[in-house]
Formats: structure tokens, C-alpha cells, sequence
């Protein structure tokens, strides 16, 4: 790791507002103590509120901060492939606000980040379809709504029921996204594959996530597809 970075990521660590000791900094950024009193002694003499002792812990006094987009190499790439993902197989909504993170991100690096950018040999094909893009952007509105989800859903023998479901979560398998639901013909979790959905309706009649019936409930019983 470049100096520069170490200090930039100490700057970011502290600035999470917990004490934090040399030892643990120096855990964290796997290199000595002594390195990190020596980092510590440079940040404090080039400006940035570093407030502590040795033996007793280091952070950061309030109100200072950094620009944000000061990207390792690696750090661009991984936005590069997340932005990809995200335009290739989410909906319409998420896919243009990905691209407008990398037009953003773009602005402001440097220019050798900037090409980093354009760089990039992590591909994500697109593959979905435009209804299921309309279909993710319903879904995700309900689950930060709370608003519950009637459907049509063919079972994968081909079975066919109409479902009124609380939508908690979308889960993605490769290919296939999922929502995670509680629903309210069979009253318990379900996941329902968003592409065997038909007629999505999102209601105005919202849903209360209560005890057994939330997502974290869910993630505890793991239930297999519908």
C-alpha cells in the first residue's frame, strides 16, 4: 500500500468517531506501530485534527473531512464492475443512477484514475429483459414503501395462484432475481422468482414488518423457493 493511501485510509478510520489505539490502526493496515505513531506525527504536523495519546488511542475531532473520492486503483475497478452489474441486470431506475455514479466519479478523480475508468476488462452482459426491469423497479419502491405486492406466480411445476405478498427483499442468483416475501396465502416466508411473476400490482395498503414476519426472520429460516 502507498503511504499516501495509509494516511488517507487512517483519516477515514478515525473519522468513524471511535478511539481507536495504535495497535488496533496498525492491525487494520497490517504494518507496525511504530509506523503508525510516525503516520499519526505527520498527519497531526500537515493540519488534520488528530487528537490522543500513545498507549491510550487516537480520533478524530469533529467536523473534519476529505473529499470522498480519493479511489485506490482497486477501489475504482470494484465501482467500475458494481456500476456494470447494476446497469446490466437491475431495473431502469437503478441502472441510470449507476451510470450517473460513474459519470460523477469520472468528474472528479484524477486523470490517471479517469483512464482506470475507461480501463476497465470487467464486462456484465445484458441479458434482462426491459419487463423484468420495469418489474425490479415495482418491487424495490414496495419493499421501501411497505407496500404489499399482488401477483399471478406459476410454480416451477407450472401451478398457477394468485399471491398477495409483503415484499421484503431482492435477492440475486446469477440470472435469476428473487424477492424474498411473507405471504399472505400461505402465511409464512416464501421466495418468488421475479421472472415467474404475472400481472404485478403494487397496492396502496402497506404492511407492518412485526415479530416472525421480518426480513431478519426470514434470513433465520432460509425457506426454499416457492
Amino acid at each position: 500500500m502507498r503511504r499516501a493511501d495509509r494516511l488517507f485510509d487512517i483519516v477515514q478510520l478515525l473519522r468513524k468517531g471511535r478511539l481507536m489505539t495504535a495497535g488496533d490502526l496498525a492491525r487494520r493496515l497490517e504494518v507496525s506501530e511504530r509506523t503508525i505513531y510516525r503516520d499519526i506525527r505527520d498527519l497531526a504536523a500537515s493540519g488534520v485534527p488528530v487528537e490522543g495519546e500513545a498507549g491510550v488511542g487516537y480520533l478524530l475531532r469533529d467536523g473534519y473531512d476529505l473529499p470522498p473520492l480519493m479511489f485506490t486503483r482497486d477501489e475504482v475497478e470494484a465501482l467500475v464492475v458494481g456500476a456494470r452489474l447494476a446497469r446490466a441486470w437491475t431495473g431502469g431506475e437503478l441502472a441510470a443512477a449507476a451510470a450517473r455514479v460513474l459519470d460523477k466519479v469520472e468528474a472528479v478523480v484524477p486523470e490517471a484514475r479517469r483512464r482506470e475508468l475507461a480501463d476497465s476488462r470487467l464486462f456484465a452482459p445484458d441479458f434482462f429483459p426491459p419487463p423484468l426491469r420495469e418489474r425490479m423497479d415495482q418491487l424495490r419502491a414496495a419493499i421501501n414503501e411497505r407496500r404489499v405486492a399482488l401477483f399471478e406466480y406459476q410454480r416451477e411445476d407450472g401451478a398457477r395462484s394468485a399471491r398477495a405478498a409483503h415484499p421484503l427483499g431482492l435477492y440475486f442468483w446469477g440470472r435469476v432475481w428473487t424477492l424474498a416475501a411473507w405471504c399472505e396465502l400461505r402465511q409464512e416466508f416464501r421466495n418468488f422468482r421475479i421472472d415467474r411473476m404475472d400481472g404485478l400490482q403494487i397496492l396502496e395498503r402497506r404492511f407492518e414488518e412485526t415479530p416472525g414476519r421480518r426480513l431478519s426472520d426470514f434470513l433465520a429460516t432460509c425457506d426454499a423457493l416457492d
